[in-house]
């Protein structure tokens, strides 16, 4: 287990959120999948939900504007020292701003950007909110990928945004892992078409979420009875048995029983 009590070094993922059409029917989805809880930030924060793993914020989750597309996803958030400046960095290397950098009360500094492929992505600077709490445990987040069409022009972006070292892993595969220059793993790239997000049918550059779980055979049978799909049943790799997933609105993630140290 990772607990997170500062803010993670810069280039960390950090925080989850998603909007979705049905609030209630997604917290009752991912309550019984990941065992998380729930609590309403109110009124005056457009009622977001955190989600809960043990009483430690894990996420977030909203409503959908009635006005929003009828597409949603799992937006990844990545650890800004300084939110303007890395914002800066972004735009100078090819970013869109689709949210300009702004305060969230007390709790930090954000923004939202598309890199130059249109995947999507977040800024957190953590004040007293660092971001998820717990880490690469089950019910968190354990992994987080990007698929773009151009997987060098992506990696080095990111490795223009934020310092990452790139490590190609040989084989047939299109897959980049990024390292923090510390060393430390923080995601991969793969090359590919893109994914399909939830209520659309086009293929997009996306980051894509993976979930530690117990058991990713249970899980995947937990998504099933709760309303979601399977893109690929579970499977053994080097890093844990994995499976990919839909929730009930479309939204694709992965759940993984990580292999052992």
């Amino acid at each position: 287990m990772t607990k997170v009590t500062n803010n993670p070094p810069e280039g960390t993922p950090s925080w989850l959120d998603i909007g979705v059409p049905d609030l209630d029917r997604a917290k009752d989805f991912y309550g019984t999948l990941l065992g998380w809880e729930f609590q309403d930030a109110g009124p005056e924060a457009g009622h977001y939900n955190q989600c809960l793993l043990r009483g430690e914020p894990i996420a977030g989750m909203m409503q959908n504007p009635e006005d929003q597309p009828d597409v949603y996803w799992w937006d990844v958030y990545f650890a800004a020292d300084d939110c303007d400046g890395v914002l800066k960095r972004a735009a100078d290397a090819g970013a869109e701003v689709v949210v300009p950098a702004m305060d969230v009360m007390d709790l930090g500094r954000m923004a939202i950007l598309r890199d130059p492929q249109g995947g999507q992505f977040g800024l957190w600077e953590g004040r007293s909110h660092p971001g998820s709490r717990i880490v690469n445990e089950p019910g968190s987040f354990v992994w987080n990928d990007l698929t773009a069409p151009d997987s060098k022009a992506a990696c080095d972006f990111y490795k223009a945004v934020f310092g990452y070292e790139l490590e190609p892993i040989p084989g047939e595969m299109d897959y980049t892992v990024l390292r923090r220059p510390d060393g430390r793993y923080v995601g991969g790239v793969e090359g590919g078409p893109g994914v399909v997000l939830g209520g659309g049918d086009a293929r997009v550059p996306a980051w894509n979420t993976c979930f530690a779980a117990d058991d990713a055979d249970a899980a995947v049978r937990a998504v099933r009875d709760g309303g979601g799909t399977v893109d690929s049943e579970p499977a053994d790799t080097p890093y844990g048995r994995i499976a990919t997933v839909r929730d009930p609105f479309g939204v694709p993630f992965a759940v993984m029983k990580p292999a052992p140290e």
